[in-house]
């Protein structure tokens, strides 16, 4: 517990307004999602891709009166009992705080840093030494400039000692991290070129992690790491393999599951049995062996404790495969030091004496003559029966290789050939850099529970949305689209997901959508599209704001409101600037701007219209003029209501390609779900996948047809596969007789005969497939809307309600 005026000479801080300066605060607050206890919290408005100034009033409403910001206009007026402070920056205000939290501890703090193994070195220590002392340790991998401030924040008088994990991705940012830790003990746990982006080589990289230990009165490295340092650091205790190591590893054999390790640590020679055989555990026991050697415990101890050790859940994941094979998964990054880990985890593996490893090109490093020698020779004593190639740069790799060996240039190459490269009974090693994308190989391998299902990833809308931001400018609000079921992807599932996130407002088509949301606990403001008369009662019950689009419409809602005595409900106007669908014309205008001046019961919250080819080249120039008479008319509006408005124009694609045209909000639609139809660079993430399974399939001779009025006429022998899915899903009947395609196994099928209602049949016979195996509907949502006429929009809100929507967050 802290009282707020006896932080500020901690702080730079350069203006306070502090009526209630004694105030205290336990808590620090970023989040106004996650505060629970308002009043007893210090809320920071950080600048980050929201600008935490725009929820100071929701953080007031949740209890909270103490504020650190940087905003010199924010206006402070509507808070009379609340003490604010300005800074420069406010994470950094945060940062200081957390180190001065920090300073009244003089308990040892072992800070944690290393290109790998930082949180399981952590996470076992934590349970290695917990029975001595009340032990403390960071969360996770709260190892950012945000999350090591948090971490230290919840260290208490009762801990004893502290395990604390730091992590940089860039050069400069290790300084803030080491005043905020200031690790009594240091502990690197290695170095290697993953997460390489953010530095011109691995000894920068080095030099920046050990600013860590700059007030350390010990540090416990394997000497391998010290080999990157430019500097001599003869205090570092090591272990390794040298004479002058600490702790020195005399040699090693494994035996049923378990590595015997014969150590030398001051001039006694000991054994010890760890339960694992992968290189990466046993170096990062060894770490955790001098550590507590260094601490004091005694061997015998130590070997009981170590033995105690279980894995902890890490990237690299062995998974069983579909044709009697092991898949192990390390597809999240590609460096030497983290190949040969996964090479060794690999030559563990005795259930099949075939072993094969699919390698992509590497990221973040330079392509040397000496790394080309170095990684041909560590693969070449692998015990490896083939070695499959992803990358174009790895060509002329391929020579160096004394293992049979394949090249495919890309990762769509390789999932081309997939079923031609018999991978069944063996043991497959996926290494690979994050933009090859091997895991879409691993998705295609993968032995998985099935049924008709779309599958919604929650995480991606997330993405999306972020990636959207990214376009706009301090202060432009987005109104999210949810109208047709949320495009096909569900209703208050993703509401929720976008009330979370900050969004502004939501759209909904029919009256009936906004009920729903409402019922179920959605409370940010609902726009419904083109309400008629007979919606009116529904829209008052449940808070709805309607778009006015007519003279007519207009009319009706005022008369209605003042009925009730009704005032200032929030109305939305819509105009008509080229797509001539609903709105008001521009000489139109005048008659509607005189019927909203003599009425009190409504009061005109947005101004919109809607842009007919944002993304198109073609339509630029038309483009263009909609954004001009829209000007026009907003500023027309506004002038004889006498008050402003929000005003909006871009969809989706006006977000990207019109950001003049932003003006106070954007209407978000499609592009949230994935789709863009020219997204310009944007990363975007499919939400929604729809899948089924194979029911059953049929070798059917030439003479035999397929289907409803024997439309699929065969003309050979055919494997004909059924699969879950019909019309009454929302597959189109277009895409019947060949039209539609979907993917089996990496490989297209293409549609036999028309679409029966709850079935389709698919000819499966160029390709491996049996019966349960995931059916991808549309591989490639454009292209199959393409062939029958229509655009992904279609497809998407076709898809059936009873088709199971399954939601998951990664």
């Amino acid at each position: 517990m802290y009282i707020l005026d006896t932080i500020l000479p901690h702080i730079n801080y350069h203006k306070s307004s502090l009526p209630f300066g004694q105030a205290t605060f336990s808590m620090l607050a970023y989040d106004t999602r996650k505060i629970r206890v308002g009043d007893n919290s210090l809320f920071f408005a950080l600048i980050q891709q929201r600008d935490g100034h725009r929820y100071i009033p929701e953080a007031y409403g949740k209890g909270v009166r103490n504020f650190v910001i940087s905003d010199t206009e924010f206006d402070i007026n509507p808070y009379p009992d609340a003490n604010f402070i300005w800074v420069e920056n406010t994470l950094q205000a945060l940062q200081q705080i957390a180190a001065f939290h920090r300073s009244h501890f003089s308990i040892p703090i072992i800070g944690i840093t290393g290109s790998n193994g930082k949180t399981i070195v952590k996470t076992w220590l934590h349970q290695l030494i917990s029975t001595e002392y009340n032990c403390y340790q960071s969360p996770k991998s709260y190892n950012s400039q945000l999350g090591v401030a948090l971490s230290l924040w919840n260290l208490t008088s009762e801990h004893e000692i502290a395990l604390i994990e730091a992590g940089v991705s860039k050069v400069g940012e290790m300084a803030m991290l080491e005043e905020m830790i200031q690790p009594t003990t240091g502990i690197f746990t290695s170095i290697g070129p993953a997460h390489q982006e953010g530095f011109d080589s691995v000894e920068q990289k080095f030099e920046e992690k050990w600013k860590l230990f700059k007030r350390a009165k010990i540090v416990i490295a394997p000497s391998a790491v010290l080999s990157h340092s430019l500097e001599e650091h003869p205090d570092c205790i090591t272990w390794g393999g040298e004479a002058n190591d600490d702790l020195q590893l005399l040699g090693l054999h494994r035996d049923s599951g378990t590595t015997v390790l014969e150590l030398l640590y001051k001039k006694q020679i000991f054994s010890m049995s760890v339960p694992f055989i992968d290189k990466a555990s046993i170096d990062n026991v060894l770490t955790c062996i001098l550590v507590l050697l260094t601490l004091g415990y005694g061997i015998d101890v130590i070997k009981t404790r170590i033995l105690a050790l279980r894995p902890l859940e890490m990237r690299l994941q062995l998974k069983k495969g579909k044709y009697n094979n092991s898949i192990i998964d390390d597809t999240y990054s590609n460096d030497l030091a983290s190949l040969q880990i996964a090479l060794d985890f690999l030559a563990q593996q005795n259930q099949s004496i075939v072993k094969r490893l699919i390698l992509s090109d590497f990221e973040g490093e330079e392509w040397t003559p000496s790394s080309v020698l170095k990684l041909a020779e560590m693969l070449n004593v692998q015990p490896l029966d083939q070695i499959i190639l992803v990358g174009s740069r790895l060509k002329e790799f391929k020579e160096y290789l004394t293992i049979p060996s394949l090249l495919f240039e890309s990762t769509d190459a390789l999932l081309d050939s997939l079923q031609q490269l018999s991978l069944t009974d063996s043991v497959l090693l996926l290494k690979g850099g994050r933009k090859f994308e091997l895991e879409r190989v691993s998705r295609l391998l993968v032995e998985k529970s099935h049924d008709t299902i779309l599958e919604i990833n929650l995480k991606a809308l997330e993405n999306n949305l972020s990636q959207y931001r990214s376009c706009l400018k301090k202060g432009v609000r987005i109104m999210a689209m949810v109208k047709a079921f949320s495009y096909g992807s569900g209703s208050f599932e993703i509401a929720n997901v976008l009330q979370f996130n900050k969004i502004d407002y939501l759209t909904v088509a029919f009256v009936d959508e906004g009920a729903e949301l409402r019922r179920a606990g959605i409370t940010l403001p609902i726009m419904v599209l083109s309400p008629h008369e007979g919606t009116f009662d529904d829209i008052l019950l449940y808070r709805l704001e309607p778009e006015i689009y007519s003279l007519r419409i207009l009319k009706a809602f005022v008369s209605f409101l003042e009925e009730r005595q009704i005032e200032a409900y929030p109305i939305h106007l819509k105009l008509d600037t080229g797509m001539h669908r609903l709105g008001f014309m521009k000489d139109e205008i005048d008659e509607a701007l005189t019927t909203v001046y003599a009425t009190s019961s409504i009061r005109v919250a947005t101004v919109f219209s809607h842009l007919v080819g944002a993304g198109s080249d073609a339509l630029k120039s038309f483009t263009t003029e909609q954004i001009r008479l829209f000007e026009y008319m907003a500023t027309e509006i506004e002038s004889r209501l006498g008050y402003t408005v929000i005003k909006h124009i871009c969809n989706t694609s006006g977000i990207v390609h019109h950001p003049e045209a932003h003006y106070d909000m954007v209407r978000l639609g499609i592009g949230a779900y994935g789709f863009d139809m020219a997204p310009n660079g944007l990363q975007l993430e499919e939400v929604g996948r729809l899948k089924t399974t194979i029911t059953q399939i049929k070798y059917l001779p030439k003479t035999e047809t397929v289907g409803y009025d024997r439309r699929g006429v065969l003309q050979r022998d055919s494997k004909i596969a059924t699969v879950k899915i019909g019309y009454a899903d929302g597959y189109d009947r277009r895409l019947g007789n060949g039209v539609g395609y979907m993917l089996i196994n990496g490989e297209s099928v293409r549609t036999v005969g028309n679409i029966c209602m709850d079935m389709c049949m698919l000819d499966v016979t160029d390709i491996e497939a049996t019966e349960g195996d995931e059916v991808f509907v549309f591989p490639d949502l454009g292209q199959i809307a393409h062939n029958i006429g229509t655009i992904p929009y279609e497809l998407l809100t076709g898809i059936s309600s009873r088709v199971k929507r399954v939601y998951f967050y990664e």
